[in-house]
Protein backbone atom coordinates (compact mmCIF):
# COMPACT_ATOMS: atom_id res chain seq x y z
CA UNK A 1 0.00 0.00 0.00
CA UNK A 2 1.34 3.42 -0.96
CA UNK A 3 2.18 6.09 1.57
CA UNK A 4 0.10 9.26 1.16
CA UNK A 5 1.47 12.75 1.80
CA UNK A 6 0.09 16.28 1.46
CA UNK A 7 2.41 18.35 -0.72
CA UNK A 8 0.44 21.60 -0.66
CA UNK A 9 -2.49 23.12 1.22
CA UNK A 10 -4.13 26.39 0.21
CA UNK A 11 -7.44 28.17 0.68
CA UNK A 12 -9.19 31.44 -0.01
CA UNK A 13 -9.95 33.84 2.84
CA UNK A 14 -13.03 32.90 4.85
CA UNK A 15 -15.69 35.49 4.12
CA UNK A 16 -18.67 36.66 6.13
CA UNK A 17 -22.18 35.79 5.00
CA UNK A 18 -23.03 38.35 2.28
CA UNK A 19 -19.57 39.82 2.79
CA UNK A 20 -16.74 40.75 0.44
CA UNK A 21 -16.74 37.36 -1.34
CA UNK A 22 -20.51 37.18 -1.85
CA UNK A 23 -20.18 37.96 -5.55
CA UNK A 24 -17.94 34.96 -6.26
CA UNK A 25 -19.45 31.53 -6.80
CA UNK A 26 -18.05 28.46 -5.07
CA UNK A 27 -16.63 27.38 -8.42
CA UNK A 28 -14.85 30.69 -8.90
CA UNK A 29 -13.31 30.45 -5.44
CA UNK A 30 -12.41 26.80 -5.84
CA UNK A 31 -10.78 27.34 -9.22
CA UNK A 32 -8.52 30.03 -7.76
CA UNK A 33 -7.19 27.51 -5.26
CA UNK A 34 -6.75 24.79 -7.88
CA UNK A 35 -4.75 27.18 -10.07
CA UNK A 36 -2.63 28.37 -7.14
CA UNK A 37 -1.89 24.80 -6.02
CA UNK A 38 -0.49 23.93 -9.43
CA UNK A 39 1.61 27.08 -9.52
CA UNK A 40 3.01 26.83 -6.00
CA UNK A 41 3.70 23.09 -5.84
CA UNK A 42 5.18 22.88 -9.31
CA UNK A 43 3.13 19.77 -10.07
CA UNK A 44 2.34 19.69 -13.81
CA UNK A 45 -1.37 20.14 -14.47
CA UNK A 46 -1.43 17.03 -16.66
CA UNK A 47 -0.03 14.92 -13.79
CA UNK A 48 -3.15 15.37 -11.64
CA UNK A 49 -5.24 12.22 -11.85
CA UNK A 50 -8.42 13.42 -10.17
CA UNK A 51 -10.08 16.32 -8.34
CA UNK A 52 -12.40 15.55 -5.42
CA UNK A 53 -14.20 18.51 -3.84
CA UNK A 54 -16.92 18.67 -1.25
CA UNK A 55 -19.82 21.05 -1.86
CA UNK A 56 -23.20 20.88 -0.13
CA UNK A 57 -25.01 23.85 -1.67
CA UNK A 58 -25.12 22.87 -5.34
CA UNK A 59 -28.56 24.25 -6.29
CA UNK A 60 -28.03 26.42 -9.36
CA UNK A 61 -24.28 25.76 -9.38
CA UNK A 62 -24.34 23.77 -12.62
CA UNK A 63 -23.22 20.23 -13.35
CA UNK A 64 -20.48 18.74 -11.18
CA UNK A 65 -19.01 21.92 -9.62
CA UNK A 66 -15.76 20.11 -8.80
CA UNK A 67 -15.09 19.54 -12.49
CA UNK A 68 -15.93 23.15 -13.25
CA UNK A 69 -13.34 24.25 -10.70
CA UNK A 70 -10.79 21.82 -12.12
CA UNK A 71 -11.16 23.04 -15.71
CA UNK A 72 -11.45 26.70 -14.73
CA UNK A 73 -8.37 26.24 -12.56
CA UNK A 74 -6.29 25.23 -15.56
CA UNK A 75 -6.40 21.44 -15.47
CA UNK A 76 -6.79 19.58 -18.78
CA UNK A 77 -10.06 17.94 -19.83
CA UNK A 78 -8.49 14.53 -19.23
CA UNK A 79 -8.55 15.06 -15.45
CA UNK A 80 -11.68 13.58 -13.89
CA UNK A 81 -13.51 15.21 -10.99
CA UNK A 82 -16.23 14.35 -8.51
CA UNK A 83 -18.33 16.51 -6.18
CA UNK A 84 -18.98 15.10 -2.69
CA UNK A 85 -21.92 15.92 -0.40
CA UNK A 86 -21.34 14.62 3.13
CA UNK A 87 -22.83 17.77 4.67
CA UNK A 88 -20.41 19.32 7.19
CA UNK A 89 -17.86 16.57 6.58
CA UNK A 90 -17.74 17.01 2.80
CA UNK A 91 -14.22 18.43 2.58
CA UNK A 92 -12.86 15.84 5.00
CA UNK A 93 -14.59 13.06 3.07
CA UNK A 94 -12.93 14.36 -0.11
CA UNK A 95 -9.52 13.97 1.56
CA UNK A 96 -10.51 10.51 2.75
CA UNK A 97 -11.49 9.41 -0.76
CA UNK A 98 -8.32 10.91 -2.23
CA UNK A 99 -6.23 8.97 0.28
CA UNK A 100 -8.04 5.75 -0.59
CA UNK A 101 -7.56 6.32 -4.32
CA UNK A 102 -3.81 6.72 -3.88
CA UNK A 103 -3.46 3.81 -1.46
CA UNK A 104 -5.38 1.53 -3.80
CA UNK A 105 -3.25 2.49 -6.78
CA UNK A 106 -6.07 4.21 -8.64
CA UNK A 107 -4.29 7.57 -8.60
CA UNK A 108 -0.92 9.12 -7.85
CA UNK A 109 -1.84 12.80 -7.48
CA UNK A 110 -5.24 14.07 -6.34
CA UNK A 111 -6.47 17.56 -5.52
CA UNK A 112 -8.98 17.28 -2.67
CA UNK A 113 -10.83 19.73 -0.46
CA UNK A 114 -14.04 21.70 -0.34
CA UNK A 115 -15.68 24.79 -1.79
CA UNK A 116 -18.78 26.67 -0.72
CA UNK A 117 -20.42 30.08 -0.83
CA UNK A 118 -23.49 30.31 1.37
CA UNK A 119 -24.16 33.83 0.11
CA UNK A 120 -24.88 32.43 -3.37
CA UNK A 121 -27.38 29.75 -2.34
CA UNK A 122 -30.62 30.55 -4.22
CA UNK A 123 -34.23 30.51 -3.14
CA UNK A 124 -36.19 27.99 -5.20
CA UNK A 125 -39.80 27.38 -6.22
CA UNK A 126 -40.29 23.67 -5.68
CA UNK A 127 -43.70 23.59 -7.40
CA UNK A 128 -42.75 25.66 -10.45
CA UNK A 129 -42.43 22.60 -12.69
CA UNK A 130 -46.07 21.58 -12.25
CA UNK A 131 -47.37 25.09 -11.66
CA UNK A 132 -49.58 26.62 -9.02
CA UNK A 133 -52.92 27.19 -10.72
CA UNK A 134 -54.39 29.14 -7.82
CA UNK A 135 -52.93 30.74 -4.73
CA UNK A 136 -49.38 31.49 -3.72
CA UNK A 137 -46.12 29.66 -4.33
CA UNK A 138 -43.57 29.53 -1.53
CA UNK A 139 -39.87 30.16 -2.04
CA UNK A 140 -37.64 27.62 -0.31
CA UNK A 141 -34.27 28.80 0.99
CA UNK A 142 -31.83 26.22 -0.39
CA UNK A 143 -29.19 27.34 2.13
CA UNK A 144 -31.39 26.21 5.01
CA UNK A 145 -33.25 23.36 3.28
CA UNK A 146 -30.23 21.68 1.69
CA UNK A 147 -27.52 22.61 4.16
CA UNK A 148 -28.89 23.46 7.58
CA UNK A 149 -32.09 21.46 8.05
CA UNK A 150 -32.24 17.96 9.54
CA UNK A 151 -34.20 15.95 6.98
CA UNK A 152 -35.04 13.23 9.51
CA UNK A 153 -36.10 15.20 12.58
CA UNK A 154 -37.41 18.20 10.62
CA UNK A 155 -35.55 20.85 12.59
CA UNK A 156 -32.53 23.10 12.24
CA UNK A 157 -29.21 21.37 12.81
CA UNK A 158 -28.46 23.98 15.46
CA UNK A 159 -31.07 22.27 17.61
CA UNK A 160 -28.83 19.20 17.59
CA UNK A 161 -26.15 21.24 19.34
CA UNK A 162 -28.71 22.30 21.92
CA UNK A 163 -29.67 18.66 22.46
CA UNK A 164 -26.02 17.82 23.10
CA UNK A 165 -25.67 20.78 25.46
CA UNK A 166 -28.52 19.44 27.57
CA UNK A 167 -27.33 15.83 27.44
CA UNK A 168 -23.75 16.61 28.46
CA UNK A 169 -24.38 19.59 30.71
CA UNK A 170 -22.61 22.19 28.56
CA UNK A 171 -23.76 25.49 30.04
CA UNK A 172 -24.29 28.79 28.26
CA UNK A 173 -21.29 30.15 30.16
CA UNK A 174 -19.03 27.35 28.91
CA UNK A 175 -20.23 27.86 25.35
CA UNK A 176 -19.58 31.61 25.55
CA UNK A 177 -16.11 31.02 26.98
CA UNK A 178 -15.27 28.59 24.19
CA UNK A 179 -16.58 30.98 21.53
CA UNK A 180 -14.58 33.88 22.94
CA UNK A 181 -11.41 31.80 23.11
CA UNK A 182 -11.89 30.74 19.49
CA UNK A 183 -12.35 34.35 18.37
CA UNK A 184 -9.27 35.49 20.29
CA UNK A 185 -7.07 32.70 18.93
CA UNK A 186 -8.18 33.37 15.37
CA UNK A 187 -7.52 37.09 15.73
CA UNK A 188 -4.09 36.47 17.28
CA UNK A 189 -3.16 34.11 14.44
CA UNK A 190 -4.27 36.65 11.83
CA UNK A 191 -2.36 39.47 13.52
CA UNK A 192 0.76 37.27 13.65
CA UNK A 193 0.44 36.48 9.93
CA UNK A 194 0.18 32.75 10.52
CA UNK A 195 -2.40 32.25 7.77
CA UNK A 196 -0.71 34.35 5.08
CA UNK A 197 1.13 31.50 3.37
CA UNK A 198 -1.99 29.37 3.01
CA UNK A 199 -4.37 32.05 1.71
CA UNK A 200 -4.94 32.66 -1.99
CA UNK A 201 -5.96 36.34 -2.40
CA UNK A 202 -9.25 37.05 -4.17
CA UNK A 203 -9.68 40.11 -6.40
CA UNK A 204 -13.05 41.85 -6.25
CA UNK A 205 -14.48 44.83 -8.09
CA UNK A 206 -16.01 47.59 -5.98
CA UNK A 207 -17.07 51.01 -7.26
CA UNK A 208 -14.83 50.69 -10.29
CA UNK A 209 -11.80 49.71 -8.24
CA UNK A 210 -10.03 46.37 -7.85
CA UNK A 211 -9.70 45.34 -4.23
CA UNK A 212 -7.70 42.45 -2.81
CA UNK A 213 -9.25 40.24 -0.13
CA UNK A 214 -6.48 38.30 1.59
CA UNK A 215 -7.64 38.12 5.22
CA UNK A 216 -10.42 36.20 6.93
CA UNK A 217 -13.41 38.45 7.58
CA UNK A 218 -15.08 36.54 10.38
CA UNK A 219 -13.12 37.06 13.65
CA UNK A 220 -14.53 39.98 15.63
CA UNK A 221 -12.04 42.36 17.15
CA UNK A 222 -14.61 43.56 19.69
CA UNK A 223 -15.65 40.14 21.02
CA UNK A 224 -15.94 40.04 24.80
CA UNK A 225 -17.47 37.85 27.48
CA UNK A 226 -19.84 40.65 28.40
CA UNK A 227 -20.97 41.12 24.81
CA UNK A 228 -21.60 37.42 24.30
CA UNK A 229 -23.58 37.21 27.53
CA UNK A 230 -25.96 39.89 26.24
CA UNK A 231 -26.84 37.94 23.08
CA UNK A 232 -30.11 36.08 22.95
CA UNK A 233 -29.85 32.32 22.27
CA UNK A 234 -30.11 31.41 18.59
CA UNK A 235 -32.52 28.60 19.46
CA UNK A 236 -35.21 28.47 22.13
CA UNK A 237 -34.14 25.09 23.46
CA UNK A 238 -31.05 26.37 25.32
CA UNK A 239 -32.07 26.07 28.96
CA UNK A 240 -28.78 25.71 30.82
Amino acid sequence: MKDVVIVGALRTPIGCFRGALAGHSAVELGSLVVKALIERTGVPAYAVDEVILGQVLTAGAGQNPARQSAIKGGLPNSVSAITINDVCGSGLKALHLATQAIQCGEADIVIAGGQENMSRAPHVLTDSRTGAQLGNSQLVDSLVHDGLWDAFNDYHIGVTAENLAREYGISRQLQDAYALSSQQKARAAIDAGRFKDEIVPVMIQSNGQTLVVDTDEQPRTDASAEGLARLNPSFDSLVL
